[in-house]
C-alpha cells in the first residue's frame, strides 16, 4: 500500500546490488527498481574517480542537464543495462590483463589464481531432466595444478541417472563484482557456459575409463569425467578437468548459452612451408590422479619433416623408443582419486593428462586436459634395457591424437614411458598458419 513515490525515495538510497535484488521480489518492484533516475544517479556516480577536480563541477552540470533529457527518451531500465555493461566490461578488461604475464616455462598466464580470485569465479553444473527440471550442484572441491585446475562435485540428493537428459557446466561470476560484499548464489550473478554433455545412454556412447570395486568411470568430451555407482547405477561425483589455456575466457566471456568462440590466430610472418613442416616447437606434459603426480616433463625442439605428414597428421616424435635416454619413470601407481560424503577411492590404470603444445613463436598452439585410460598391449617388449610388459595409452580430439607407451618393470614396481608421439590434425595447422599441407 506504500505509495510509488515513497519506494522510489528508498530506493534511491540503495547501491546497485540491492536494486538488483529487490528487482526480483514482485513485477511491482521490478519495475519500480528500473527507474531511469535512479540508476542515471548511478552511473554518472561511477564516471567521478577518473574526472579532473577542475572539471568536477561542469561534468556534473552537464551530466544532470543531460540526465533531464535522458529520463524522457529512454525506455525503463536503460541506464540500468547502460550501468551494469560498463561495470562487466571494466572488470573483464582487468582481469583479462592479470592474465597478460605469461610464464616461461609453460607458455601460459602465470596469475591464472589471482584472477580467479579477483573476478570471484566458481564453476557450478545443471542438471536437466528430461521432463525440463533443472538441479544446480555447486560448491565444488578444486584441486589445482601448473596447467590445469581439476573440480568435484559429488552429493547425495543428485537425482537418478535414467531421468536426465543433459549436463552442463558453467563458470560463474558476481554480476557486479567491485561491490564489496562476498557472492551468494542469491545474488546477481552472471553464467557463461563452459560445456553442454548429453547424458541419455551415457554407459553406451562415453568412453569407459575404469573401474573399482564401488564406481565405473566414464568420459564424455571434452574434459569431464562421471563416475556411476555399480550397484544402483547413479551418479556418484562429477568431476571437470579445465585447462588454463583460455580457462578465464570460457569462465568469463560466454554467456548462459552460447559458449566462448576464442578469436583465429593471427600468424606472423615466418619460413613455415609445407616442404619443411613444423620446428622449434615445446611441450609441457603432466599426468596426474587428481591428487597426486605421477609425470611432469618439458621437451624443446619438436619438429616434423614433411616425409611424417601422412593420413592427415604431422607427426612429432617426442620420446623414442630406441633412445633411451629421454624414458621418463612414473612416480607412484597411476589411478584417479575420488571421494564422495561417505566413500571414496583409486581407479587405477587411468590418470589425467594435461598436454600444451607451444608452437615456434612460445603461443599455445594445442591444449587439453582430460582423463585418459591404460590398456595392456599384445606386443611385448623388444627392449634389452626392459623385460616387462607395455601398456598403451591413447587420446583423441578434433586437433590430434597422442600415442604413449609405458613398460612395467616388475622388479622395481614402476611403469616407465619409452614412447610418446603426437600426431596433429593437418587441419589444425592448416587453420593455425593459413597453409596448405
Amino acid at each position: 500500500s506504500m505509495p510509488s513515490e515513497m519506494l522510489l525515495k528508498i530506493f534511491s538510497y540503495l547501491d546497485a546490488v540491492s536494486l538488483l535484488s529487490l528487482g526480483c521480489v514482485n513485477k511491482r518492484f521490478y519495475e519500480l527498481a528500473n527507474d531511469n533516475g535512479i540508476w542515471l544517479k548511478l552511473y554518472s556516480s561511477s564516471l567521478q574517480p577518473k574526472w579532473t577536480i577542475w572539471k568536477m563541477k561542469s561534468k556534473q552540470t552537464e551530466t544532470v542537464s543531460l540526465g533531464c533529457a535522458a529520463l524522457q527518451d529512454k525506455k525503463p531500465g536503460y541506464w540500468k543495462k547502460e550501468y551494469i555493461f560498463k561495470q562487466t566490461s571494466a572488470f573483464k578488461t582487468r582481469v583479462m590483463r592479470l592474465v597478460k604475464l605469461l610464464d616461461p616455462y609453460t607458455g601460459l598466464p602465470c596469475k591464472n589464481k589471482e584472477a580467479m580470485k579477483v573476478s570471484g569465479l566458481s564453476w557450478i553444473i545443471v542438471l536437466k531432466e528430461k521432463n525440463g527440471k533443472e538441479h544446480v550442484i555447486e560448491k565444488p572441491n578444486l584441486s589445482f595444478k601448473d596447467t590445469s585446475v581439476t573440480i568435484l562435485w559429488y552429493g547425495t540428493d543428485w537425482p537418478c541417472l535414467d531421468i536426465l537428459s543433459t549436463l552442463k557446466l558453467f563458470g560463474v561470476t558476481p554480476l557486479l563484482p567491485d561491490q564489496s560484499r562476498l557472492p551468494n548464489k542469491n545474488g546477481p550473478r552472471r553464467f557463461s557456459l563452459i560445456a553442454e554433455y548429453h547424458l541419455a545412454n551415457l554407459t553406451e556412447s562415453s568412453v569407459a575409463v575404469g573401474a573399482d570395486e564401488l564406481v565405473q568411470l566414464f568420459s564424455l568430451s571434452p574434459g569431464l569425467l562421471v563416475g556411476i555407482w555399480k550397484e544402483k547405477n547413479e551418479i556418484a561425483f562429477v568431476m571437470a578437468s579445465l585447462h588454463y589455456n583460455q580457462l578465464l575466457e570460457r569462465s568469463i566471456l560466454g554467456s548462459a548459452t552460447v559458449q566462448y568462440a576464442p578469436p583465429p590466430n593471427k600468424p606472423l610472418l615466418d619460413d613455415i612451408d609445407p616442404e619443411y613442416g613444423l620446428h622449434d616447437y615445446s611441450l609441457h606434459l603432466d599426468l596426474h590422479g587428481r591428487s597426486c603426480m605421477y609425470l611432469c616433463g618439458s621437451f624443446k625442439g619438436l619438429f616434423c619433416r614433411k616425409g611424417d605428414i601422412e593420413n592427415g597428421y604431422l607427426r612429432l616424435t617426442v620420446v623414442s623408443l630406441k633412445d633411451n635416454r629421454k624414458h621418463l619413470p612414473i612416480i607412484g601407481t597411476l589411478g584417479i582419486c575420488w571421494e564422495t560424503d561417505v566413500f571414496k577411492g583409486n581407479v587405477k590404470d587411468c590418470f589425467v593428462m594435461d598436454l600444451t603444445l607451444l608452437d615456434e613463436t612460445g603461443k599455445p598452439f594445442w591444449c587439453f586436459s582430460a582423463p585418459v585410460y591404460m590398456e595392456l598391449s599384445s606386443k611385448a617388449s623388444g627392449l634389452y634395457d626392459y623385460l616387462g610388459h607395455i601398456y598403451t595409452a591413447d587420446y583423441v580430439d578434433s586437433e590430434g591424437k597422442v600415442c604413449l607407451e609405458f613398460v612395467w618393470l616388475e622388479e622395481t614396481k614402476e611403469y616407465i614411458t619409452v614412447s610418446l608421439v603426437l600426431y596433429v590434425s593437418t587441419k589444425k595447422v592448416n587453420t593455425w598458419y593459413g597453409t596448405n599441407y
